[in-house]
């Protein structure tokens, strides 16, 4: 369903990472974990053109940009097929919790705004939020506003949910309902790419764990070959370093 070949990122003469090939299947869920400054978040990032990639192509179903060529409406057709979950919400501060879910069906899927309201209230009702419908953000814990952007990235309906660390901006008690709503989510086989640090998390949601490193895939497999078994020295030495091994 997602096919990424040979990607390739540049800041000047700074290489992000280079020649990446990843495939992920429709349903998989796939964690990337590995040390911060790495290109986890690049990486992300320029598989819905929140940047761009030097060269390299992204395809997902029918939509294809190639990096070295991209065309405006290949890349809004891309966007179309994900939902981005940021580290720091990025909520719209002057929009209740259910404008800020709203907002983007009437904008991307072409919602009226009874419609778009009603599957907005639809989407806190599932996350547990409904009773905030009517809040701004400002009255919202951490954890209930970034409850509330990943509720904004389920509207759409994505073939594939981008989550960048998501708990990272979070007060450690607001944590574990964030990752909840991950794992509920992972139980209806929504397609996920997440970058995190929480490798508890990744262990028991991922069906793949991927460990990045100076801008490679360094070593790929299940959860249980990547953290009981590791193979890579730069692995090993990172699951030492955090007390897995």
């Amino acid at each position: 369903m997602i096919t990424i070949n040979k990607l390739t990122k540049r800041f000047g003469e700074h290489t992000i990472f280079s020649d990446i090939d990843l495939t992920i299947n429709k349903g998989e869920i796939v964690a990337i974990i590995g040390p911060s400054g790495t290109g986890k978040s690049t990486f992300l990032r320029c598989i819905n053109y929140l940047e761009s990639a030097n060269s390299g192509s992204i395809s997902i179903n029918d939509a294809t940009v190639d990096c070295l060529q991209p065309k405006k409406n290949d890349i809004l057709a891309l966007r179309r097929q994900t939902g981005f979950v940021f580290q720091n919400y990025a909520l719209f501060n002057h929009l209740t919790a259910q404008q800020n879910i709203s907002e983007g069906l009437r904008i991307v899927k072409g919602f009226d705004k009874q419609q778009a309201q009603q599957r907005a209230l639809d989407i806190l009702t599932d996350i547990g939020l409904a009773d905030k419908a009517n809040n701004y953000p400002a009255a919202l814990s951490g954890g209930q506003q970034q409850r509330i952007g990943i509720g904004r990235a389920m509207a759409l309906e994505a073939e594939l949910l981008l989550l960048d660390e998501p708990t990272s901006a979070l007060d450690p008690l607001w944590v574990n309902e964030v990752l909840n709503l991950i794992k509920k989510l992972a139980k209806k086989q929504q397609t996920m790419l997440i970058v995190t640090h929480e490798l508890q998390f990744a262990r028991e949601v991922a069906d793949r764990v991927i460990f990045m490193a100076d801008g490679q895939f360094v070593e790929q497999g299940p959860p249980e070959q990547i953290f009981n078994h590791p193979n890579d020295p730069r692995l090993k030495a990172f699951l030492t370093q955090i007390g897995i091994q």
